[in-house]
């Protein structure tokens, strides 16, 4: 072995301990450190105000479109679904209106069994009783009847008698029939005057048949 092996170099160490173990003090070098870390400048971590306000305002206009996309799709469904309400309730309407159009004729048979005295009693007048409750429990309606007055969209006049301004209904050839606001079929009838024309004819007559008497007595 040569001599520059036989000696080994001295092996040092390096104490980064910043408080001596033996006095309890800090150590020069970490104050000297701890002064120097406090005078450095600091990076200011903040947010540019500018830029923040920017960025506030993107987010309420973005919020404030958002918000009314929402309240458009929101009413676009509610008209949606009263439209969707409203054609399911006019098609529910139309079909039970053509099923009880298809029934007028055995209401007509069944009235004209009732004038003749045919529904006075037996099971007749009971199948006729349950089918008109269970039509008019559907929204069926029937009009036309003596005494009424004329209307022109409710009924049809095939004959009329005197020459009255207020004209009424004096005699029924066939029921009218109506479901809801839909006419089913107008009703057929015989037009006469009203009361007050009557009493106007009734008036005037008399007054003639005075004068008539004056001027026969005059003579």
């Amino acid at each position: 072995m040569t001599e520059a092996n036989s000696e080994k170099e001295p092996i040092t160490f390096v104490d980064n301990r910043k408080i001596d173990p033996e006095t309890g003090d800090v150590r020069q070098q970490a104050a000297d450190n701890g002064a120097a870390a406090a005078q450095a400048p600091q990076v200011d971590e903040g947010v540019d105000t500018d830029n923040g306000d920017a960025l506030a305002d993107t987010i309420s206009g973005e919020l404030a479109e958002r918000t009314a996309d929402l309240q458009r799709l929101t009413a676009e469904y509610a008209n949606y679904r009263r439209r969707v309400e409203r054609d399911r309730k006019a098609a529910i309407d139309s079909a039970k209106a053509s099923v009880v159009t298809e029934l007028l004729g055995v209401l007509d048979d069944l009235d004209r069994a009732r004038a003749h005295g045919d529904l006075e009693s037996g099971p007749l007048r009971s199948v006729a009783d349950k089918l008109s409750a269970a039509l008019l429990k559907q929204g069926l309606e029937e009009f036309g009847s003596e005494g009424e007055p004329f209307d022109p969209t409710l009924h049809e006049a095939v004959q009329h008698e005197g020459s009255g301004h207020d004209p009424v209904i004096g005699i029924v050839m066939r029921k009218g029939y109506r479901f809801g606001d839909r006419v089913l079929r107008h009703a057929l009838v015989g037009v006469t005057d009203g009361v007050a024309d009557l009493t106007e004819n009734t008036v005037q007559s008399t007054e003639e048949a005075s004068d008539v008497d004056a001027g026969a007595n005059d003579q």
